[in-house]
C-alpha cells in the first residue's frame, strides 16, 4: 500500500500539472489571436480523439472480456454511417446509443 504522505504529494503534483497544461490555453493564450495555421490544425482535434477513445470499445469490449459483440460492432457501423451522411455529432452519437441498447435487449 502506498504511504500516505506519497499519496497526497502525487494527488497535488497531479493537480497542478493538470491545472498548469489548462491555464497555458486558457489563460496565457484566451485573450490572443492564434494563427490561421494553428486554428486549422485544432479543428481536427476531436475527429482524432473520438475514434481514439470509441475504437477500443468497439474492438476489444469490456464488457464481454474482449470477445467480438455485434451490438457494439453494429452500434459503431450506425453511428459512422450517420456522421457521415447527416455530418451531425448528435446524430451520430444518439443514432449509435440508440443502436447499441436496442440490439442489447433484443439479442439479450
Amino acid at each position: 500500500m502506498i504511504e500516505t504522505g506519497t499519496l497526497w504529494t502525487v494527488i497535488i503534483l497531479l493537480g497542478l500539472g493538470s491545472f498548469g497544461l489548462r491555464f497555458v490555453f486558457t489563460g496565457l493564450v484566451g485573450n490572443r489571436t492564434m494563427p490561421d495555421w494553428l486554428l486549422r490544425h485544432l479543428r481536427y482535434t476531436a475527429v482524432a480523439i473520438l475514434p481514439a477513445l470509441i475504437a477500443p470499445q468497439v474492438v476489444w469490449p469490456a464488457a464481454t472480456n474482449g470477445e467480438f459483440d455485434i451490438p457494439r460492432a453494429a452500434a459503431a457501423a450506425v453511428a459512422l454511417a450517420i456522421g457521415l451522411v447527416t455530418k451531425n455529432v448528435l446524430m451520430a452519437v444518439f443514432g449509435g446509443a440508440a443502436t447499441l441498447y436496442g440490439l442489447l435487449y433484443l439479442l439479450g
